[in-house]
């Protein structure tokens, strides 16, 4: 094992910072467990033998179905020390999402919470099912406790993967960006270089740990510095608000991640009070583009002005304002180091000069090196070497970049990608409905919102909440449209192409 492994650096992290809280737990709002980096290490040895024991080796996909816990955690650590692949999930997700994700991660093992663990046995009662249950404190958790916690002798490499994450596409079916044991350690040691965090530092994490967002840029990063992590088990704005004014102690925060829309709530919440936040030195937004007037906000009720960054699935952060220097609202920053970035004509590929908007390419050791058995969609998201991002941006006279459009129909929701034709396949189930078509429209806390066109077939009837209903059973609520309109034709092109323009035009009337 070399020091280009994530395991490498945990491991190396968990020994010099044995002795010191690693993370503090809240679960509806209350303090429920602390863990050192020693027991972060033990308990990761203990689950990793039980694991091996039950047959999980090195190499094999385990799926993690879970709420947020540090049940979670510890459990994607010891797969790390395994070398088997983590594959988080979204703990939300319904019976139809989760078919396919089995059916294309081929896991050898699911994980999964008590409220998780009927849907996975109700689509087959023969998966290779574990069920940890986070409704109770972790130190209650005892399957594993009998295990020795001496490292399992397994050798990791760089190239090895650690984890998949699967990212929607606009056929509905999403992709399993795999990211090795070297992508992910380049990735949180960037972010440790440019944001400088070190030891003294204490985040606030109330992001989920089934994205690159909370998984690796916030709590790799934490890890494997030696930071505290203080950790909510869900997004609550006044829990959030309450820990952040903590100025004093050791879960007195000095970092803060998050998406727009969190910040638009906890502002919400805040309202015309005046709080003082000068013991959080730094704050940061991502996972979906933050309004101009939000930025100016932001600065405004919390003190600083906060630091926008950029980042995918398949290549970990790629941009970010400056810490110390200029930041511009509406700008994703600079290229992190060791990435190279181009900007080119989509169709043609010609290199294209400052101002100019093409799609971003890109190239650099956080790259993915390829989508979980999808040999086709890894070839064509490469072009010698360069990773097209499907992103539309361009770069400015001080090397700033701005995204400016995407190239796919992705919808950003409150920093969540959703695929529109996933949405409208479960529409298109309902017996009454003709065909349909899903968009994103501007929404100023969301950022965009998903919103639905309805054809119904001649003489049937069916409103907007029961196909709202169906959706919510049978996928998560944020992909569920917050509006519905019924019309009689979808506008199309020729050949028979959907505008979708001309869709998002339908609710602007």
């Amino acid at each position: 094992m070399c020091n280009d492994c994530l395991t490498y650096c945990l491991n190396n992290s968990f020994s010099k910072h044995e002795g010191k809280t690693a993370i503090s737990f809240f679960s509806d709002g209350k303090m429920e467990t602390e863990v050192t980096y020693q027991d972060l290490d033990f308990d990761s040895n203990r689950m990793a033998n039980c694991f091996l024991s039950s047959g999980v080796k090195k190499g094999d996909r385990v799926i993690l179905f879970l709420p947020k816990s540090i049940g979670l955690i510890v459990a994607h650590l010891a797969f790390q020390k395994i070398g088997a692949i983590s594959v988080p999930l979204n703990p939300g997700f319904k019976h139809f999402e989760m078919i396919y994700m089995i059916e294309d991660a081929v896991p050898y093992l699911i994980l999964t919470g008590r409220e998780q663990a009927s849907i996975v046995k109700e689509i087959n009662p023969k998966f290779n099912v574990m069920i940890i249950d986070c409704d109770i404190p972790y130190q209650d958790l005892d399957f594993f406790r009998s295990f020795k916690n001496e490292e399992p002798p397994t050798d990791i490499k760089p190239e090895d993967p650690g984890i998949i994450i699967y990212t929607s596409g606009t056929t509905g079916k999403p992709k399993g960006a795999v990211l090795t044991q070297k992508n992910l350690c380049h990735d949180a040691k960037n972010i440790i270089r440019i944001w400088e965090i070190t030891k003294p530092d204490v985040i606030c994490h109330a992001l989920p740990l089934f994205h690159v967002h909370g998984l690796c840029f916030a709590l790799h990063t934490a890890l494997m510095t030696g930071a505290g992590v203080v950790m909510l088990d869900n997004f609550s704005p006044d829990d959030v608000v309450d820990i952040l004014m903590q100025s004093e102690g050791k879960n007195a925060c000095t970092v803060f991640m998050s998406v727009p829309s969190m910040y638009v709530k906890m502002m919400d919440f805040i309202g015309e009070r005046s709080l003082n936040f000068d013991h959080i030195r730094l704050w940061t937004s991502g996972s979906a583009l933050l309004l101009t007037k939000d930025f100016e906000k932001i600065r405004t009720v919390f003190g600083k002005e906060p630091v926008e960054r950029e980042g995918m699935s398949e290549t970990g952060m790629n941009f970010s304002n400056p810490l110390n220097g200029l930041k511009k609202a509406g700008s994703i920053g600079l290229p992190l180091p060791e990435l190279q970035v181009k900007i080119v004509n989509p169709e043609t590929h010609e290199n294209l000069a400052p101002g100019l908007i093409g799609e971003i390419w890109l190239k650099g050791p956080g790259v993915t090196p390829g989508y979980w058995q999808k040999p086709e969609k890894t070839a064509s998201a490469f072009k010698r070497g360069w990773f097209k991002t499907g992103d539309l941006g361009k770069v400015d006279e001080d090397g700033y970049y701005f995204l400016t459009d995407r190239i796919k129909n992705i919808i950003i929701s409150g920093g969540e990608n959703i695929s529109p034709k996933e949405v409208e396949t479960v529409i298109n189930r309902l017996g009454n409905v003709l065909g349909s078509c899903v968009v994103g429209i501007p929404d100023e806390k969301w950022g965009e919102k998903v919103v639905a066109v309805v054809i119904l077939k001649p003489g049937t009837s069916l409103d907007a909440e029961e196909i709202k209903k169906y959706c919510r059973d049978n996928i998560h609520k944020w992909k569920t449209p917050k509006e519905i309109l019924f019309v009689e034709e979808i506008p199309k092109n020729r050949m028979g192409k959907v505008l979708r323009k001309e869709v998002k035009k339908l609710f602007s009337r």
